[in-house]
Formats: structure tokens, C-alpha cells, sequence
């Protein structure tokens, strides 16, 4: 329950604060948060288009890879330019229906990151477990599929969040204390009772990266469980190498998350600039590290981006 001694109806226009209590360095926060920009919207437009281009690439693990890559390079085109705007030209006024646009598409493509990794958990599950039916099983009529499932969950999961937003009147303040419009951080300074919006935030939560999170274990238990079967320690080594990029990908998408839960669990309150900062960290360092885990760990994909620099070299 939120009350409120002086409210007032919804304004028209937010105002983020950017990293509230570091607004005079926002200059200097502009430069990481520009650079990360950059290097995610090349490593993902390369390898994309390497996947594309190049055929012997057509295959389930890489187009899943190249699923990602999308995802990513949308996920810091809604994110980094709204906030360098903020950085760079104290662009801090954003609409009410923008920020509602901005509360949907921004945790969307989260969502369907989640769902993506935990696909590509599937997609080792099957290549360890039945690596001669491989191709046959993920054929492009079921990573079709899986895609347009990734993409109806999050569009479900997250359309309700600009209608429950919308139903709130009356606020504290019309500044909202992040670099985005996020859910949470505009019911936390509405008036009146937000309990179930609070259990909705919950629910997006355990029904999307919890859900995620949890199948990926199980899937990686499952694989270990096949891999300890192979005779050969080398034979072992090969299956588990297959799985490195993955595993790497998934730490660092997932890290954050678990650390902000337990803080919670444990009664850790971070300051809220921190807490800021690791809550933009979900969305933009993934974007910007998943290609170079698989472009220096994946040889097809090294070998080509090797050949580009080449060629641009003679």
C-alpha cells in the first residue's frame, strides 16, 4: 500500500533521472555506456550477417546464435540512445505513452533472451543425447517454432504491464528514479494500493527467467549425466567443449539476476545509484559480450571474421 499525503494526476510527461545522486558525472558514465553500444551493434550485426551469408552455418546451433544476436542488437537500440540522451543532452522528459512503449519492448527482448539461452540448452541437450538424429530432430520447421513460442511468451508475459500502468491516476512525483521507463520504478511512486502490481512483477519474473534459469540446470544435468557415459576422458572433453560458449553466456546473463535476488533474500539494500547501475548492466553487457564469447570460442565463425579483416587488409 503506497498513500500519499499530496498526489497528483498522471502527468503527461515523466522525467528520468538518469543515476540519481551521480547526475554530475553522467558525462563520464556516457563514455562506457557509448562504447558497449558500439561494440554490441557490431559484434552482433557481424555475426549475423556471417551466419547468414555463409552456408555452412545454416545449422540449429547457429541459428539460434543468430536468433540471439537480433535480440541483442534490439535489446541496446530501444535501451543505450534513450539513456546517452539523457548523458549527453539532459534529454530527461519522456511521454506517458513512450515510457509505456519503453516498459514493454525493453523487458520483451530480455524475456525472449532467456528464452532463446534456454533453447540453446535444448539444442545441446539433443546434441550430446542423439547426435546422429541431431539435424533431423531440430530441423528449421521446429526452430521455427521455438522462435514463435519465444515470441508469444514474451509479448504475453509483458503485455499486461503497459495496461496495468496505464490504470494508475495518481503519483507522488513524476519523476521516475532510473535511466528507463521500468515497470516497477513507475508503481513504486504511484499512489494507492500497487500490491498486485507488485505480484505481477513477481510473476514475470519466476514465469520467464525463473522458468528459463531452471530447465537450463536441469538440461545441463541431464547432459552431464550423458557425458559421464563416454568412455573416454578425450571423448569427454570434445562433448563438454561444445557446451563452453553456452555455459560462459548463460553466468553472465544470469549472474546479475541471482545477485540481486539473494541480496534481496538476505536483506542487503544496495544504494540506489548501484542498484541502477546493475539493474542497466542485465541489458547491456550481455548484448555487448555474447558475441565475443562466440566469435573467439567457435571456430567457424573466428575463421570467418579472420577472413573479412584479411581481405580488407589486401
Amino acid at each position: 500500500m503506497s498513500t500519499c499525503n499530496k498526489s497528483i494526476p498522471r502527468p503527461l510527461k515523466f522525467v528520468l533521472a538518469g543515476i540519481p545522486g551521480l547526475e554530475s558525472s553522467h558525462s563520464w558514465f556516457s563514455v562506457p555506456f557509448f562504447l558497449i553500444f558500439v561494440i554490441a551493434v557490431i559484434g552482433n550485426a557481424t555475426i549475423a550477417c556471417i551466419i547468414r551469408v555463409e552456408k555452412s552455418l545454416h545449422e540449429p546451433m547457429f541459428l539460434l546464435l543468430a536468433m540471439l544476436s537480433v535480440v541483442d542488437l534490439s535489446l541496446v537500440s530501444v535501451t543505450v540512445p534513450r539513456i546517452l540522451g539523457i548523458f549527453w543532452m539532459d534529454a530527461k522528459e519522456i511521454g506517458f505513452d513512450a515510457c509505456l512503449t519503453q516498459m514493454f519492448f525493453i523487458p520483451s527482448f530480455y524475456v525472449m533472451e532467456s528464452g532463446i539461452l534456454l533453447a540453446m540448452a535444448f539444442d545441446r541437450f539433443v546434441a550430446i543425447w542423439y547426435p546422429l538424429r541431431y539435424v533431423t530432430i531440430l530441423d528449421m520447421k521446429v526452430l521455427v517454432k521455438m522462435a514463435l513460442t519465444i515470441l508469444a511468451r514474451a509479448t504475453a508475459v509483458l503485455t499486461p504491464a503497459p495496461i496495468l500502468a496505464r490504470g494508475l491516476e495518481s503519483f507522488q512525483t513524476h519523476i521516475i528514479a532510473y535511466s528507463y521507463c521500468a515497470y516497477m520504478a513507475v508503481v513504486m511512486i504511484a499512489c494507492g494500493d500497487v500490491s498486485d502490481h507488485i505480484v505481477y512483477g513477481l510473476l514475470v519474473i519466476v514465469t520467464s527467467v525463473g522458468f528459463d534459469l531452471f530447465f537450463i540446470i536441469l538440461s545441463y544435468g541431464v547432459i552431464l549425466h550423458a557425458v559421464f557415459w563416454i568412455p573416454t576422458w578425450e571423448a569427454r572433453g570434445k562433448a563438454l567443449s561444445t557446451c563452453g560458449s553456452h555455459l560462459c553466456v548463460i553466468g553472465l546473463f544470469y549472474s546479475p539476476v541471482v545477485f540481486s535476488v539473494l541480496a534481496q533474500i538476505l536483506g542487503y539494500r544496495m544504494a540506489p545509484h548501484l542498484q541502477i547501475i546493475v539493474d542497466n548492466l542485465y541489458f547491456l553487457v550481455p548484448p555487448m559480450v555474447n558475441p565475443l564469447i562466440y566469435g573467439a570460442r567457435t571456430k567457424q565463425i573466428r575463421e570467418r571474421v579472420l577472413r573479412i579483416f584479411c581481405c580488407q587488409a589486401d
